[in-house]
């Protein structure tokens, strides 16, 4: 059996899109050329890999086999770069950094530090959702990962980096305003502009309301904390947002917090990867910068703004 090493990252990424159009995009390959690759694969185990049934393909039996096959090859070659990356110093390598929207606000200030610091290493940033960063540690596809509470069931290793109080804004001039320990119970009748199902910051804010017994009523959904602001300042309801993202609306008045009963919500920032995962000299060098560096890259209001 002649196999090449391109044919099986072909193959791994057809498998994990299910699609065969989806796995050209990511490998940046025309979708003919990715059908070459299969065929040539297929042709030299002799076997099958994929079926289509109507619109979608799964993996045969023996798809199924290789895919387990190709993953630890992959895992393999994963860990044969760590080490020729150790033998080579931290002067240069690769890092694969993904972080939950929410932190983008000081991580990319933390990974502009690094990076000045540590000019030979190429970075490559995913800032996405809590389900997404759940997939990419489930696939040890990223060096490592910060987010919120670690994922359950998943087997991790997370370091806290910090507090990451979620609190309750409204726009300027709100009736709530100049409220003191307003009840929860005020808000049942509330309506919240929130973010998608799957966000750290809307599982926890509904979790939240469920231990207190109080209802929590969705108004909008938004994709991006950036956006629920903006519709909070327009009056389309209150929100609930990591402090960490309020920097230049709390400075200028746009927005400003409630006095709400319990809050805020105290929550963690955690910089994690998978459980038996060897990092890079690059990666272990940015886990060490972020557990010393990453509280003097938070600006809020009234704290003297970082200078790197």
């Amino acid at each position: 059996m002649h196999v090449t090493l391109r044919q099986l990252e072909v193959f791994s990424a057809v498998a994990r899109n299910e699609s065969f159009t989806k796995a050209a995009e990511v490998l940046h390959l025309s979708q003919p050329g990715v059908s070459m690759q299969i065929k040539q694969l297929e042709s030299s185990i002799g076997l099958q890999l994929f079926e289509h049934v109507g619109k979608k393909i799964y993996l045969t039996d023996a798809g199924r086999e290789m895919f387990v096959y190709s993953q630890g090859i992959s895992h393999m070659l994963d860990e044969a770069e760590v080490v020729i990356e150790e033998l080579k110093g931290v002067r240069s390598g690769k890092l694969a950094i993904s972080v939950a929207t929410t932190a983008s606000h000081f991580a990319t200030r933390l990974l502009a530090a690094f990076a000045k610091q540590h000019k030979g290493i190429t970075i490559s940033l995913d800032i996405t959702n809590r389900e997404a960063l759940r997939y990419q540690l489930e696939q040890n596809e990223r060096d490592l990962v910060i987010m919120g509470q670690p994922p359950k069931g998943l087997d991790v290793v997370a370091d806290e980096i910090m507090e990451n109080p979620l609190v309750m804004v409204a726009p300027a001039g709100h009736p709530l305003v100049n409220e003191k320990n307003i009840p929860l119970s005020h808000f049942a009748n509330e309506e919240f502009v929130v973010r998608e199902k799957g966000s750290g910051t809307r599982f926890a804010t509904e979790r939240f309301f469920e231990q207190h017994d109080v209802g929590f009523h969705t108004g909008i959904e938004m994709t991006s904390n950036e956006a629920i602001k903006q519709a909070v300042e327009a009056g389309l309801g209150l929100g609930i947002v990591s402090i960490h993202t309020l920097e230049l609306e709390l400075e200028t008045g746009r927005l400003q917090l409630l006095d709400a009963e319990d809050f805020p919500i105290r929550r963690h920032w955690y910089i994690m990867q998978r459980t038996g995962k060897r990092l890079s000299p690059a990666a272990q060098a940015f886990k060490t910068f972020v557990l010393e560096k990453a509280k003097e890259f938070i600006r809020l209001p009234g704290t003297e703004a970082d200078q790197h």
